[in-house]
């Protein structure tokens, strides 16, 4: 079959014509001279010292500590970055600010990475005497066709040079800025930044440049923790939703490189070809961003990722299956190593170029035998179309390509059109046999050409072989899960298993093990292994047809539908924190009933390595969603082990957010701390979680607390009505025992007339306690229809609200119909309630759609008044952690 492109030999050459004004000229009918040099040979980088050395001329040595010291980073290049420095709460939380130096820029992009904010990448800086207003704007995209470089202008500046560094008045490259913060930070630091760049549809750093040690590493390890979702559609058979790493699925890949200078911008092609309909979506930065047009100082070299991924719509969905696209930053000629690679996992390589000389023609010569499709995008330059013809019409053959594989894009060329084209090569490539290959498989390919590969440190890789130690079989581990607490028919069973708990399963063992590593990189490598292996081994099979996964997500959340089959919990984490929890519960029994000294417990130390967990961001399960039980000694036991581990800095204030799943709440407490609560319906975990965040010190006094322990109550409450029996009595007890422990509450609404009843019923509880948090209701629009912003008229309709809700929970406390609406408790002041409208997190449909910048925001703004109300005092008072667990105890 024929590839899509030209129709006869001689077009190349007519299209030449048509943007010089010169004689057309058939490739086939140059006549031929002799080159000099032509028994030169070139060699292929082979992972040496001295072919990665040919890569980088000897100025380069010194480029990258400048770019490190203009960005205020040179001290983190021993002790690097790590994840806490990056979300630690300061004085910078509650305003928002515009870098005024380059040493502001990475602390700034990584505030907006965290916010999901689709300005992270704007580097320009604000002058210091500038009004304490002014911003850096971002040129809003409203391009509907690319925008070429005439060939006639100045494209020096996206030559790579070996000019000075810039001044610092000058904008610093956005590239260059991530480039420097990724060396700058630890694996984990890494790993958080790849994914808020996902989850902003930026397109990911996949080959990272170290010019400064002669080495580039491969990125599998920090692109490991992205997940999406997409359509997959099978040959045969009914399609579904695919969630899964992107490291793993094998997908044609398509890669973008300039050779020598291209008048073409690739990351403008590139994003036309990724974006459907009208609106272009810019997955890769471009200087016509205006977000920081610096020339690039380090970030040559750098190989980026993007992935187009079906929806299941026919009107949306430009490929029918999951494609990549790779774009290398800066001139083949330059970074061959990085060429080489991509010729070696790419399904098809375009070569955008002005000018086809004797060595590029040597260059790609040395691709002979390649099985990678070559196509190239030529913009011919004045007064060399001959030698262009000539060179081009004689590498062809020598890379088994015909004419059909040239397409010449000039600026009277239409541009959309020519994305068509471009996309239609793309698609027949994709549907012929070609070249597939997951990031693993490419990982495998660098490691033989040279390129380190971050995943292959020595702790990492022992933390992986634990880690498939314990996931051989882990629910065999797992012999005390789903134990109800706090009955005596619990208590003697757990004493009964205590009898042999002094062994724990092989699986639990290991898993023991790994938490009790003494290095503190591989304690945290294995539990990274540990959430991905777990999450691998339970992977769901395909989901409902769009149609009905549409009118699923349509349905009011909380809506409790009885003939929906319940599906077994996937095993996490949490569930191998249960049993050690179970065991030390159960051992502290034995202890209390004098049926074990305690000088002979085998399990003390578990809070201990629970709570390092806590410390490095992971949730822990603070009610069990299993059982729905609060397990009381587990969860003293941890909080003892706080309290000694803070010391004088013990002041703690509790953040929870409620809400019926489905509602946003993990996602909005992710995006305003950078935590990683688990998200999405069938994702969530039951059970209640916490975070700890740590305030600077700077700022602590000003805040009036060291640290906020934030609780997500999970999928804990159901909205189900009083009549729903037993339920509904837990779900208000943990609602009680959440806001009770919190100074601050965020009520996550699913419809803004609507307060589920769990939450209704903890309201009068605490009230009638004289214990009432500071509160703020959120309705978030999780279906793209413009959110109102928040009204007077609003706050009076929830106050307002009558229904089956409130007289249920009215009948559940006895108190007949005298509650029937939340402005019947006392502690209601309309002109106090706060009703925060929240809009959608994307603008489009997912999975393409790009981020709201509306969502990041609004949720800034409620961040700002929730640590405003702190610092204020507005919401209740600090506790210190013995406080705390007192309280526990009384709830």
């Amino acid at each position: 079959m024929a590839s899509p492109g030209h129709s006869d030999v001689g077009e190349v050459a007519r299209e030449v014509k048509a943007s010089e004004g010169g004689t057309a000229v058939a490739i086939a009918d140059l006549e031929w001279r002799e080159m000099e040099g032509d028994d030169c040979e070139f060699h292929y980088g082979d992972g040496t010292d001295e072919a990665q050395d040919s890569d980088f001329p000897t100025v380069e040595r010194s480029r990258l500590q400048d770019m490190l010291s203009l960005l205020g980073l040179e001290t983190y290049q021993v002790q690097k970055l790590g994840l806490q420095d990056a979300l630690q709460i300061s004085s910078d939380s509650v305003r928002n600010w515009a870098p005024q130096a380059p040493r502001d820029l990475p602390w700034a992009f990584l505030r907006k990475l965290q916010a999901l904010n689709a300005e992270a990448r704007n580097s320009t800086t604000v002058a210091p005497d500038a009004p304490p207003d002014a911003r850096p704007v971002e040129k809003e995209s409203q391009v509907e066709e690319i925008v070429y470089w005439d060939p006639a202008d100045d494209i020096s500046a996206d030559i790579y040079s070996f000019s000075e560094l810039p001044a610092p008045d000058t904008p610093v490259n956005p590239l260059d800025l991530l480039c420097a913060l990724l060396l700058s930070s630890d694996s984990f630091l890494q790993q958080e930044i790849v994914l808020k760049m996902s989850l902003c549809q930026f397109a990911l750093p996949l080959i990272l440049p170290d010019s400064e040690n002669h080495s580039h590493t491969f990125l599998l390890w920090a692109l490991r923790g992205v997940v999406r979702t997409w359509w997959a559609q099978p040959p045969r058979g009914v399609g579904g939703l695919r969630e899964d790493s992107v490291v793993l699925p094998r997908v044609p890949t398509f890669a973008f490189v300039r050779m020598e200078v291209s008048s073409n911008s690739k990351s403008q092609l590139l994003n036309a070809v990724l974006s459907p309909g009208h609106r272009q979506h810019d997955c890769f930065w471009h200087r016509e961003l205006g977000v920081g047009t610096g020339p690039r100082e380090i970030a040559d070299g750098l190989v980026e990722i993007s992935w187009f991924l079906p929806s299941g719509r026919e009107d949306l969905d430009l490929f029918s299956e999951p494609v990549a696209f790779l774009n290398l930053r800066g001139d083949i000629g330059s970074h061959w190593l990085q060429f080489k690679l991509l010729t070696e996992v790419s399904s098809a390589v375009f070569i955008l170029t002005d000018n086809v000389s004797r060595k590029e023609y040597k260059l790609l010569s040395s691709m002979k035998g390649s099985a990678t499709k070559c196509y190239f995008i030529l913009s011919p330059c004045r007064g060399k179309r001959n030698t262009n013809l000539r060179l081009l019409g004689r590498l062809l053959p020598v890379l088994r390509v015909d004419h059909s594989h040239v397409l010449v894009k000039v600026s009277s060329t239409d541009s959309a059109r020519f994305v068509h084209r471009v996309r239609s090569i793309m698609m027949h490539v994709a549907r012929s046999p070609c070249r597939r290959l997951s990031l693993e498989d490419m990982a495998h390919a660098a490691r033989k050409l040279g390129l380190r590969v971050d995943e292959d440190c020595e702790e990492c890789q022992r933390a992986k072989g634990r880690m498939e130690r314990v996931t051989g079989s882990p629910r065999g581990a797992l012999r005390l899960q789903g134990a109800p607490g706090g009955t005596a028919a619990a208590v003697e069973r757990e004493l009964r298993q205590a009898q042999w708990a002094g062994a724990p399963a092989g699986g639990l063992q290991d898993f023991i093990s790994g938490l009790s590593s003494p290095s503190p990189g591989e304690k945290q490598y294995f539990l990274r292994w540990m959430e991905w292996g777990l999450a691998w081994a339970a992977q769901p099979r395909p989901r409902q047809p769009p149609e009905l996964a549409a009118a699923l997500r349509a349905k009011p959340s909380g809506a409790v539908d009885p003939s929906e089959p319940s599906r077994p919990e996937p095993l996490g984490l949490e569930h191998f924190l249960r049993e050690m929890g179970q065991l030390y519960e159960a051992e502290s029994c034995l202890v209390e009933a004098g049926k074990l000294p305690a000088g002979q417990r085998r399990f003390s130390h578990f809070p201990g390595l629970a709570l390092e967990l806590l410390l490095r961001g992971l949730p822990l399960e603070l009610v069990d969603g299993s059982t729905l039980s609060a397990p009381l000694r587990w969860v003293t036991g941890l909080l003892k082990e706080l309290h000694i581990h803070l010391g004088r800095r013990s002041r703690l204030v509790v953040l929870s957010a409620l809400g019926v799943p489905g509602t946003g709440k993990s996602t909005l407490l992710n995006t305003m701390f950078g935590l990683r609560f688990a998200t999405g319906k069938a994702r969530g975990p039951r059970g209640a979680f916490m975070q700890l965040v740590s305030v600077a010190e700077s700022f602590s006094q000003d805040l009036g607390c060291d640290h906020i322990l934030v609780i997500d109550s999970g999928g804990l409450i159901t909205g189900a009505l009083a009549t729903a029996g037993g339920r509904f009595e837990l779900e208000v007890s943990l609602a009680t025992l959440i806001m009770g422990l919190s100074n601050v509450t965020v009520v996550a609404l699913a419809d803004a007339r609507d307060i589920p009843p769990a939450i209704l019923h903890a309201f009068l509880r605490l009230e009638k306690a004289g214990h009432m948090p500071s509160y703020q209701f959120v309705h978030q629009n999780l279906h793209d229809v413009p959110a109102p912003g928040p009204k007077p008229r609003d706050r009076r309709w929830l106050l307002d609200q009558r229904g089956d809700m409130s007289s249920a929970v009215a009948q559940a406390d006895k108190q007949g119909d005298g509650l029937r609406m939340l402005a019947d408790l006392a502690f209601c002041d309309p002109e106090k309630l706060h009703v925060w409208h929240i809009p959608s997190l994307w603008h489009g449909a997912p999975p393409m759609a790009a981020v709201s910048l509306g969502y990041s925001e609004a949720i800034f703004e409620l961040k700002r008044c929730l640590l405003e109300n702190i610092r204020n005092g507005l919401s209740n008072p600090n506790r210190s952690v013995q406080q705390l667990i007192e309280l526990v105890r009384r709830l």
